[in-house]
């Protein structure tokens, strides 16, 4: 499939840049943003470290483990030494310096140069000076944060679209507005000519992310929400036949006004994403988080009562300081009973600069491990059911891939209750198609999130 900005992707005499990226969706987007830039301003890109002049690393911060990650990695970068003398210089970009940034130099003399997440916009000049270049820089149109120019080389049927950065909610346990500053609405042209660009490129599915994408344009002034958004890029996507899917809202951001869109909307697809955390009023509150158990069952129940057949997806933390047996029970019994689709689990992590590391009452590493498990288990056991209950569906299934093996041709595609990249996939044995088809497909069989499928006769590649 095409790329959607239709940029050069060959070697290029400025150089070739290899990028890494490590951590979330967000950092995808930025990734791609950053490749774009470069790509424009003459640099080609390479898929193997050894035919890199300069590696890219955008590095994730948001737990101490994901901090040590991007550290190994970036070492294991800078240990290909020949003849005494390093390869190539490597650039840490993201959110490992926007969190430790004049910490960096020192402590990490083999990166030629930090770039902080605000920062990104300028890698073209970074660049330039890491593999002194000198040249009169061109004017790149599309470069400043608040243009509608979109610069994206998404190469895939299902593209993550960034709608905000930054977070003022000050969970206890969360290092992020540390780390992206406050919330900043991405203004809406940018958004939806972005939108156009990849529709037209090929991409089949539009994902809206940000840290808290429930309260986009709360802080435009202009009387626009997340509502009025997705009404916008539904009209977008519609000539394309493509789908809409919003990650991470909040329960605040549930307002009648967007549940009405997610319902009554066919391109926005009915799959929730809340990440509740913790249903124990007392938890939330020492996370810094608002609600409770009555309320958020009150919540689900309407959003079940109005939306039939909705997928629902939510992320459980246990352990955190001060959490009981008792608590973490209930907040067994209420993922139980709630029957999500989908769970993400984590044990708490002590994250440094945080509220919450302060905390007493902190809980032994090995019970927080237990918990996870225990939790997981249920997660598990759950969405392995609600993935069985679709069998015997029809239905599209975008196709994302064609893998060849001793046996034949797979197919393999996702459904609309399947997130890209975290819900498991629809495999299909006998078919033909190319990456981007959308397959009228009836469900067959399961195991665990994933799913067996044969296209339906008729039913071939749009």
């Amino acid at each position: 499939m095409a790329s959607p900005s239709s940029l050069p992707t060959t070697d290029s005499t400025l150089g070739t840049c290899l990028f890494v990226t490590l951590g979330c969706a967000k950092n995808e987007v930025d990734t791609d943003r950053m490749r774009a830039l470069l790509l424009q301003g003459g640099f080609g890109e390479v898929t193997e470290v050894e035919d890199a002049d300069v590696v890219l690393i955008n590095t994730c911060s948001f737990l101490a483990a994901a901090t040590s990650e991007s550290i190994e990695a970036t070492l294991e970068l800078a240990d290909d030494v020949k003849d005494g003398v390093r390869s190539r210089p490597i650039i840490m970009c993201g959110c490992v310096p926007s969190r430790y940034g004049a910490e960096l130099p020192d402590q990490l003399p083999e990166v030629a140069a930090f770039v902080r997440a605000d920062e990104e916009d300028g890698i073209v000049g970074v660049v330039d000076d890491v593999l002194g270049i000198d040249r009169v820089r061109r004017e790149v149109a599309g470069t400043s944060i608040g243009s509608s120019t979109s610069l994206r080389t998404v190469e895939g049927t299902s593209a993550y679209v960034k709608i905000s950065d930054g977070c003022d909610r000050y969970c206890t346990f969360c290092a992020i507005p540390y780390i992206r500053g406050h919330y900043l609405s991405r203004p809406a042209p940018e958004i939806l000519a972005e939108v156009a660009s990849l529709m037209e490129g090929g991409v089949r599915e539009v994902v809206l992310i940000g840290q808290d994408t429930g309260i986009w344009g709360s802080d435009l002034d202009d009387g626009t929400n997340l509502a009025w958004l997705l009404r916008q890029v539904a009209g977008i996507v519609r000539p394309h036949q493509g789908w809409v899917r919003v990650l991470y809202l909040q329960p605040e951001g549930m307002t009648d006004d967007l549940i009405s869109v997610i319902r009554d909307t066919p391109e926005v697809l009915d799959y929730i994403d809340i990440p509740i955390q913790h249903c124990s009023g007392r938890m939330l509150a020492r996370m810094g988080r608002s609600g409770s158990e009555d309320e958020l069952r009150a919540l689900f129940a309407r959003l079940r009562r109005e939306i039939d057949g909705m997928v629902l997806r939510t992320t459980g933390l246990v352990g955190f300081p001060g959490e009981t047996e008792e608590e973490f029970e209930g907040l067994l019994d209420f993922v139980r009973e709630e029957e999500f689709d989908y769970t993400s689990v984590f044990p708490y992590s002590r994250e440094e600069g945080t509220r919450a590391a302060h905390l007493d009452g902190q809980v032994d590493e090995g019970d927080k491990l237990d918990r996870a498990q225990r939790l997981l288990d249920v997660a598990e056991q759950l969405g392995f059911a609600a993935t069985a209950k679709h069998v015997g569906e029809v239905t599209d299934v975008i196709i994302d891939g064609v893998e060849e093996g001793e046996e034949g041709t797979e197919l393999i595609g996702h459904a609309w209750f399947q997130a890209p990249d975290c819900d498991g996939a629809v495999h299909i044995e006998e078919g033909t198609a190319t990456v981007g088809d959308v397959l009228k497909v009836r469900l067959v069989d399961s195991f665990c999130y994933e799913l067996v499928g044969e296209v339906v006769k008729g039913g071939g590649g749009s």
